[in-house]
């Protein structure tokens, strides 16, 4: 029988040492783990969510962050995106972040994302949409998604955690 992870959901209180098992896994350290227990303390974390693993698997098999920008004010930051390195190239990593983009069009939510280009805009990001935007990180690797159309002329403050 073929297994396949739960549908996407937000993580419950106490998977804590579950996702920091992932995150362990797919990065091969301790910087996301460090990083998702500074934006956690620091109280800007806007929410988490998991992709369960099958009936019977140990722990969550994906995981993304959304936290929120210092500016502009009402804007989400994505980060960090994971998923173990079993279930990559299976197409998880996509179809949990469809997920993610298809919630954020239809509640108007803008979302900035530092990653792979090219997968982040097969999910529905964009690069030319994120142009305008001034960052501390390059900005060739920034994309956004946001309501309506335009390219917002704006200055990216992220959470201190990023720092």
């Amino acid at each position: 029988m073929l297994q396949t992870p739960g549908f996407l959901r937000a993580m419950k209180p106490g998977e804590e040492p579950s996702v920091d098992a992932l995150l362990r896994a797919a990065f091969g350290g301790e910087d996301e783990v460090r990083l998702v227990a500074k934006l956690r303390k620091a109280g800007v974390m806007a929410g988490e969510s998991v992709l369960p693993g099958p009936e019977g698997s140990n722990g969550p098999v994906g995981y993304f962050a959304l936290s929120q920008m210092r500016q502009p004010k009402g804007w989400l930051c994505l980060a960090p995106v994971a998923i173990h390195p079993d279930w990559q190239r299976r197409g998880q990593g996509r179809r949990m972040i469809r997920m993610l983009t298809g919630w954020a069009e239809a509640a108007g939510q803008t979302i900035v994302v530092l990653g792979e280009p090219d997968f982040y805009e097969s999910c529905g990001f964009s690069r030319a949409r994120a142009a305008g935007l001034t960052s501390p990180y390059p900005t060739d690797h920034t994309l956004l998604l946001a309501p309506g159309g335009g390219v917002p002329r704006e200055t990216l403050v992220y959470p201190a955690a990023f720092g």
